[in-house]
């Protein structure tokens, strides 16, 4: 057990700061304000290796370890957490074709997604499925060569705006057993998409609805065969939870920091208010709290990445702390910033509309209490 990071862990985690210090954080105020979707800031991000971080290098990926993931994305939330999450479900994207496609199948996409000439969805979640993933509708229906896809996708990161679609489909019959996962490029005729969505955060990614009227998917675009499409998205979703958690823990950090540099310089009753020992303690608090949120996070990573028993427990606990956590810290945060935080002025209230939806997506941390008390409960 060394809870120290490696030389190469340290390296890592100075680039992705390096990258996010000079790249997103002086421009994460204006893609908020302007719903702007910085596509080529997130093509950058290839030339160091985050297209692919956890594919293997014969494609361009880096084969870096889910905790080496966890602390890029850490980093980059601290500018960006809405840019950061983004590019984490490509990845996610990513991982699932190196890992479940066949040897043609990665040759043929992963070369462009590592490097993000085309940088792909993930289309999981429906209209009337989302925390009961397993009852998804989309169907995929067998014709010749082709599959015949007809449904609709609902909140789906980069719909329209992306090259490739991973997608979820029923190929079978209505249990998990009856769900596969089959990939479509943009343009492919009976393919659609929804208006934008208006949400709360998450600007500078374009979210809406995915549509599929007769849509013909070749047949060797399924990934990993029929009837493996949940136990697919069920074991990306551990990665994703971690993701999330460090994009939580990167955001709120941040706030910390924005928090600490106001209360040395905001003055009251004569003093500044770092001078108040009540701030003092609540600074504190959130702190430790962080930290905890960040220490599970990491364990929760190693255990992932070493295909642990426990694995998936460990990451819905850590998805839970640190979705929770971080949206606290950021809240507590922009309390210390008084009436000053609630405006647009000052980078908290950002932060706070963007955590907020990490408590909701890649399970919300309702369903994350019910993975693991189950399997608590199943030992």
């Amino acid at each position: 057990m060394n809870f120290e990071p490696t030389e190469e862990q340290v390296a890592i985690r100075e680039l992705a700061a390096s990258f996010a210090a000079s790249e997103m954080a002086p421009h994460a105020a204006k893609w908020d304000a302007e719903h702007i979707f910085p596509r080529d800031v997130i093509v950058k991000t290839a030339e160091l290796g985050f297209g692919g971080l956890y594919v293997r290098e014969d494609v361009g990926g880096s084969n870096l370890s889910r905790l080496e993931a966890a602390i890029i994305f850490e980093e980059l939330a601290k500018a960006c957490p809405s840019t950061a999450a983004f590019i984490s479900i490509h990845n996610m994207a990513a991982w699932m074709i190196d890992r479940y496609g066949s040897e043609e199948q990665r040759q043929r996409f992963l070369p462009d997604m590592t490097a993000m000439k085309k940088i792909s969805s993930y289309c999981l979640t429906e209209p009337g499925s989302g925390s009961d993933a397993a009852a998804l509708r989309t169907k995929a229906v067998r014709d010749g060569n082709h599959y015949v896809l007809n449904g609709s996708k609902a909140f789906i990161s980069g719909a329209g705006a992306n090259d490739l679609y991973l997608t979820m489909v029923r190929t079978g019959d209505d249990s998990p057993n009856g769900i596969s996962c089959i990939m479509i490029a943009d343009g492919t005729p009976g393919l659609s998409f929804g208006a934008n969505e208006r949400k709360l955060g998450w600007h500078s990614q374009p979210t809406a609805q995915v549509n599929f009227d007769d849509c013909r998917v070749p047949v060797e675009n399924l990934i990993g065969g029929e009837g493996n499409g949940f136990r697919i998205a069920m074991s990306g979703l551990d990665g994703g939870r971690l993701n999330i958690g460090a994009c939580s823990i990167g955001g709120a950090q941040a706030c910390i920091e924005h928090a600490m540099d106001y209360m040395k310089t905001r003055k009251a009753f004569g003093k500044a208010i770092a001078d108040f020992q009540a701030l003092q303690f609540r600074l504190a608090d959130m702190q430790t709290e962080l930290e905890a949120a960040r220490i599970l996070l990491y364990a929760a990573a190693q255990k992932v990445n070493d295909k642990h028993p426990l694995a998936t427990r460990f990451a819905a606990m850590a998805k839970r702390k640190a979705t929770d956590t971080g949206f606290d810290v950021v809240n507590s945060a922009l309390q210390m910033f008084g009436g000053y935080g609630y405006l647009q002025d000052y980078p908290v209230e950002r932060y706070l509309r963007d955590l907020r939806v990490h408590q909701i997506l890649e399970g919300t941390n309702e369903i994350m209490r019910l993975i693991i008390s189950r399997d608590m409960l199943r030992q």
